[in-house]
């Protein structure tokens, strides 16, 4: 029997499975970051010119866009079963990127992580459907803590190990985690993961598009989430490069080191949904925008002062995690019963913004030096804010829905609304 609204029904999420959620979130995405300070080795390796190097997180990226085409089938297949399938696939692309000897083959492959790893956003669209709704931004905030760690991780992470034992082993080493992981879920998802529709994959797809085309507010956080997250890209696709020439000249340990100075990003995430649970949503993405853009001041001073690199650093991942999270609270209380779509169609805008950001921050570098790719950071971080302040007249309004959003209509219909929405 199909439950139309999941949150309605369903027991409370437990808090250890939060946690296990935030785990696997974290370990899922850092698959996509893995390769940011290991882009320079990776192309000597395989013999890669600059401006191919740059392919390497620009095709992840592409690929997890493409692959949030599959969050929607969270809607209509039992959740448990997707979630451990995606993770098994997974393991096979992170194999192929370890074993890959050409560079069409690692390419491929790169597309490949970043195609199966959207399986974080099926269990962010799980968590929430799972959540008492007022709490629901707190859940999602903690959820998302675990992919911003593993996101700022994955930079450490990856740098040790491919100092102690070449950058292959790092997607070696996630593949081993990835398998005890899937088998870990398995044994801990509740079996109550109904579809909350009966649509064909095909509906389902084009229901989305209707739902970008009936909700506002859907089409401004989509919006916002393109802009934060092509600064975001801007700067983690780019700062490895000014920090393995001269002067600095550091490890690939050392540049992943700075990525734990954005661990205040998961502190960050659980504020902004709590915050967004009381109905401040608007005023915490207009601080977090203003944040963002003032961050690239002390970013540009990065090749004389590490110190300004690591303050920047703090700035910018607190900013872009406060609006991620608060952007996913407000878009899944549209319309719980199709949740999935929505922070699919949502996420499809992120990995656009991050990876015109990767591409345009390396090509740029190469062009222009680190002063312009901080230009280039400042601007889309000023653009979001102009889109923030032109349109948060609404949020203050009415941001926080009562009930966790519109009454479900089961089917088709269920993607039709009145076109409101409040950024």
């Amino acid at each position: 029997m199909f439950n139309p609204d999941p949150s309605a029904s369903a027991p409370a999420l437990p808090r250890a499975l939060v946690a296990l959620f935030a785990v696997v979130v974290g370990s899922t995405v850092a698959n996509v970051y893995f390769a940011q300070p290991l882009l320079v080795t990776i192309g000597h390796d395989l013999a890669m010119p600059p401006a191919l190097v740059g392919g390497v997180v620009t095709l992840t990226q592409l690929g997890y866009g493409a692959g949030l085409l599959l969050v929607p089938l969270g809607d209509v297949r039992a959740r448990k079963r997707l979630v451990v399938t995606q993770l098994l696939l997974l393991v096979a692309a992170l194999v192929a990127v370890a074993t890959a000897r050409t560079a069409p083959v690692l390419l491929a492959g790169m597309a490949a992580v970043g195609l199966l790893a959207v399986v974080t956003q099926t269990l962010v669209a799980f968590a929430a459907s799972l959540a008492d709704p007022a709490r629901r931004g707190a859940v999602v905030g903690l959820v998302t803590s675990g992919i911003v760690i593993g996101i700022l991780l994955a930079r450490t992470v990856s740098g040790v190990l491919a100092d102690l034992a070449g950058w292959r082993s790092v997607y070696l080493a996630s593949a081993l985690l990835t398998v005890m992981l899937a088998l870990v879920l398995h044994r801990s998802i509740p079996r109550h993961t109904e579809a909350a529709t009966r649509l064909r994959y095909g509906a389902l797809v084009r229901s989305t598009f209707t739902l970008f085309a009936t909700e506002r507010l859907l089409r401004i956080r989509a919006l916002l989430c393109m802009l934060v997250f092509a600064a975001f890209s801007t700067l983690w696709s780019g700062v490895a490069l000014p920090l393995s020439e001269d002067p600095y000249r550091l490890s690939h340990t050392e540049i992943g080191a700075f990525g734990l100075f954005g661990a205040v990003g998961a502190l960050a995430a659980t504020a902004a949904g709590r915050l967004n649970d009381r109905g401040l949503s608007a005023w915490t993405t207009g601080i977090g925008l203003a944040l963002l853009t003032a961050s690239w001041l002390p970013l540009a001073f990065t090749r004389s002062s590490l110190g300004a690199l690591a303050v920047g650093v703090v700035v910018l991942d607190l900013a872009v995690q406060a609006v991620h999270v608060t952007n996913q609270a407000l878009v899944y209380e549209l319309r719980p019963d199709a949740g999935s779509r929505l922070i699919g169609g949502y996420m499809i805008f992120y990995s656009i913004g991050s990876a015109a950001g990767a591409l345009a921050a390396t090509s740029l570098y190469a062009a222009a030096g680190w002063g312009a790719v901080c230009a280039l950071g400042a601007g889309i971080s000023c653009v979001a804010f102009l889109v923030w302040a032109l349109t948060a007249g609404g949020a203050r309004s009415g941001s926080r829905r009562s009930g966790g959003g519109r009454p479900p209509v089961p089917g088709a219909q269920d993607v039709i609304g009145d076109g409101r929405g409040h950024a």
